[in-house]
């Protein structure tokens, strides 16, 4: 593993820092706000300066560059404040599905759109009881003359309410084993039959949705890959998800470390010896968690494929989050209560720490990740 830019990618870091400084105010105390017009400009920026599907091949209007340089996007614009591209899903998920399993026609109708942020994509996999269990998914494909008809539910699907199309996971073949019979679609989200409802989290948020699909029409081309070969095809998805996403997370979290700093100062308890103590072990897991992420990112560079890695440093990330953002409201004692323009960090760590309860649910929960881990990095026996 060597953790030195090469050449190129020094020359890259330097230029993309250079990029957000124009673009982007000096780092705030507190989570900035985007709104959906501030987040559809910031989207066409990052496709005109070249920053959007970095790894995609040149013949998909991508950059054709190594995972290493999205890395490096990740974590600059992460330092920088930066929101993510309003099509995350669609340039980090979709995209990459659809250059692997889509048909030419797909590709020449989606990508371009996908790249320019033009075509939002949503993810519909997980289910009420569906989440972690993919393959349990229960939502019906009935073929029909020129296509099929979907019925059934999907939750947890960010962005479903601004996306006009979603990367559906549906089971085609009801009597065959859960793992086949899967079929992928891109459903279009404006289609008659397609209901979509917001759901508010603890921290006041609406990323999150559920989808209601009641004989919506899919037409078959758009159908991904091959009919009943939904599973392999849902898999390629999620390993694309999980390529840099860590970088991104330790970055973030980097930011948030350094607002609990500033914090400590504020309160006067930078010299509680049990204080600095918790720090120091927030700061000893968060370079854990750097580490390992440049270690996946070697993986990733080698095999082409993410390895044990990443849910290692989801589940880790997920839990050292939780206790940042309670560390910070405990420092702030009574007045972490409050909210608004006149509080304490205008309410951040309230709202940190709140929406950080969904972080050992959300991209895989830490009860299946630990058996993960378990199974594919400690070799122990398979535990259902």
């Amino acid at each position: 593993m060597d953790l030195r830019d090469s050449p190129q990618e020094a020359s890259f870091r330097d230029s993309l820092r250079g990029w957000l400084r124009t673009r982007l105010p000096e780092s705030q105390a507190t989570e900035r706000q985007w709104s959906l017009d501030e987040l559809r400009s910031w989207s066409k920026e990052l496709h005109e300066a070249g920053y959007a599907g970095l790894t995609w091949p040149a013949a998909y209007g991508g950059r054709g560059l190594s995972p290493s340089y999205q890395a490096i996007f990740a974590e600059e614009s992460a330092l920088a404040g930066a929101p993510d591209h309003l099509n995350v899903i669609g340039m980090n998920m979709v995209g990459p599905t659809l250059i692997a399993h889509g048909t030419a026609e797909q590709q020449a109708r989606f990508l371009p759109g996908i790249l320019s942020g033009d075509i939002l994509f949503c993810q519909g996999f997980s289910e009420p009881d569906a989440g972690s269990d993919l393959a349990s998914v229960r939502t019906r494909a009935t073929p029909t003359g020129d296509g099929y008809e979907v019925s059934g539910e999907k939750v947890w699907s960010s962005y479903a309410h601004l996306a006009d199309y979603c990367l559906l996971l549906a089971r085609t073949g009801p009597s065959e084993p859960k793992h086949q019979g899967l079929t992928c679609f891109i459903l279009d989200m404006r289609a008659p039959g397609v209901q979509i409802s917001p759901l508010r989290q603890l921290s006041g948020d609406s990323d999150f949705n559920q989808i209601i699909l009641e004989q919506a029409a899919i037409p078959a081309e758009n159908v991904v890959g091959q009919a009943g070969a939904g599973w392999g095809v849902a898999l390629s998805t999620l390993a694309h998800e999980r390529g840099t996403f860590g970088i991104t997370l330790t970055a973030r979290l980097t930011v948030q470390f350094q607002r609990l700093l500033r914090t400590v100062r504020e309160t006067g308890k930078q010299h509680d010896p049990l204080v600095r103590r918790e720090i120091a072990e927030l700061y000893a897991r968060l370079q854990g968690l750097r580490y390992t992420g440049y270690r996946a990112l070697s993986a990733l560079a080698a095999t082409g494929q993410p390895g044990a890695e990443s849910s290692v440093l989801k589940l880790e990330w997920s839990l050292a989050h939780q206790r940042l953002c309670t560390l910070a409201l405990r420092l702030l004692g009574p007045a972490a209560a409050l909210d608004g323009e006149d509080s304490p960090w205008q309410g951040h760590w309230q709202r940190m720490r709140l929406r950080s309860r969904a972080n050992t649910i959300e991209g895989g929960t830490s009860e299946i990740l630990r058996g993960i881990i378990a199974e594919r990095v400690l070799g122990l026996p398979r535990s259902r």
